[in-house]
């Protein structure tokens, strides 16, 4: 946000209520590259290959990617016109329905604040590799209280861990594809492997159609935290030409990191190996596999410290977009009006309080009851990443015929996504599609398993009860089209 001399005078009223625009170019971009790179392509990646054999998983990863790259060309259309913190629930209100953005900022900052969570307690076992004496308590603690401080710093110090924790992830994928390629084609690590692992027993498609689908929905959580871009939008210095900048890289990180990676695994490593099932250890990543392979003894600990660094990233991000969107609610009236003070350095000081303390609170319940408490709250946002990409792809309809009703020209846009309405049309159903298909072995037996399908898809009631409760409560309507706003509030 630029300096004025009014802005000047009232400098102690704006740092109360104003976000501020300190996202450089370089963070927005490495905020969407790092965003979707974790612990689902280090670890999880091995799994969809073993479940749908190396040509299944290759099918899977590229129609997550074609779903990703439309949901953010989507949200860079948006949040170039509009970018504001809370970008869910306001492109949801402005173009949908009040209630429809309301159940949006809720649902996805219910997400965000299971995934510290989740994060925090994967980050204290990640540390037992090195330090098995030490309770993993103490370095979720630990790890809780620095991230909390990167992001009471200031929007800044948010940025610049997140460009670190991505330039430490991005190395580790580029050495490692150039590691990979270079042993299959027999320049390393003895011969060349050839295509014998795409011709092996059910290979290249193990299971058909039906293990493409069931990986499917394992790669979609993989892709999720590209979305973060949208949020980071709200405090980024020139949205209009950095949002589109990060957006348009997607596509080809997608293409780079995850669908060449599949490749160089799928290559070197037999679908049927053990190893491959097991998304729990480091010591049996796919990544760690491949380096092992090639003599590198070290890889373990290595990739044990790259997993680390993504763990605490996706805290990172999860805790910056859970403050960023409860103080949005908060300006728009749907959530406490306590959670929109803003401190001198420009970061939502309470919103940032209450993520921090709901996020330690679910990584307890881990504690007690075996777990069984904190798996239910898992499941209950198992979902909900779904949903958040489904709203996008809505609202960005809605936002495109609402420009087109009122006469505006597409060619003001600073940013236009390719292929509409065929690519929010396509996203919507893929999105469907996950969200439906979750769990559907447990329809397909002798007798359905309810308890299962009530732990998987808990979080879409949930969602609707959010939705239609709210609609009836305030009776709110779907917004004509030609009354949606394009101004971006004063927030």
């Amino acid at each position: 946000m630029s300096n004025t001399p009014l802005q000047t005078k009232t400098d102690s009223n704006v740092s109360r209520n104003q976000l501020k625009r300190r996202l450089k170019a370089r963070h927005l971009t490495m905020i969407a590259i790092g965003g979707t790179i974790g612990t689902g392509l280090f670890l999880a990646s091995g799994a969809t290959i073993s479940d749908a054999g190396p040509g299944g998983a290759l099918v899977a990863y590229i129609i997550s990617g074609i779903m990703v790259y439309f949901l953010m060309t989507s949200l860079g259309e948006m949040a170039s016109v509009i970018p504001v913190a809370g970008s869910f629930s306001t492109y949801g209100t402005k173009f949908v329905d009040k209630a429809f953005g309301f159940s949006q900022g809720w649902n996805y900052w219910y997400y965000s604040a299971m995934i510290v969570a989740l994060e925090l307690s994967a980050a204290g076992l990640i540390m037992k590799f090195w330090l098995p004496s030490v309770p993993s308590i103490f370095w979720s603690s630990l790890f809780l209280v620095l991230l909390f401080l990167l992001n009471i710093l200031s929007v800044r110090g948010y940025g610049e861990a997140e460009y670190w924790f991505s330039i430490i992830k991005v190395a580790t994928i580029i050495i490692f594809l150039v590691t990979g390629f270079l042993m299959i084609l027999g320049i390393m690590g003895g011969e060349a492997v050839g295509f014998k692992n795409f011709t092996m027993g059910e290979a290249p498609f193990k299971g058909g159609f039906m293990a493409i689908i069931g990986v499917f929905m394992i790669v979609g959580f993989s892709f999720q935290g590209t979305e973060i871009v949208g949020i980071s939008a709200g405090e980024s210095e020139n949205p209009a030409k950095n949002v589109p900048k990060a957006v348009k890289q997607i596509f080809w990180r997608i293409l780079l990191f995850f669908i060449l990676s599949i490749i160089v695994i799928s290559f070197l490593i037999p679908y049927d190996d053990p190893r491959l099932l097991n998304a729990d250890s480091v010591s049996v990543s796919p990544f760690t596999l491949v380096f092992k392979r090639a003599g590198l003894a070290f890889a373990a600990s290595v990739m044990n410290a790259v997993v680390l660094t993504a763990v605490l990233s996706t805290a990172n991000s999860s805790i910056y977009a859970c403050s960023r969107l409860l103080w949005t609610m908060a300006k728009e009236g749907t959530a406490p009006r306590f959670l929109r003070k803003v401190n001198s350095r420009g970061v939502p000081i309470n919103a940032l309080y209450v993520t921090t303390i709901v996020g330690m609170l679910a990584f307890l319940t881990s504690i007690f009851g075996d777990g069984t408490v904190y798996f239910w709250l898992l499941n209950a946002c198992s979902l909900t990443g779904f949903i958040a990409w489904l709203g996008i792809a809505v609202s960005h309809y809605r936002f495109r015929r609402a420009y087109v009703a009122q006469g505006k020209d597409l060619k003001e846009l600073p940013y236009k996504a390719k292929w509409f309405p065929l690519g929010p049309i396509l996203a919507f159903v893929l999105c469907m599609v996950a969200i439906l298909g979750q769990n559907y072995q447990a329809f397909l037996g002798n007798e359905i398993d309810w308890g299962n399908i009530i732990a998987s898809y808990i979080g879409l009631p949930l969602f609707l009860l959010l939705w239609f409760g709210y609609k009836i409560i305030k009776k709110t309507r779907v917004v004509r089209l030609e009354d949606c706003t394009f101004e971006q509030e004063d927030h």
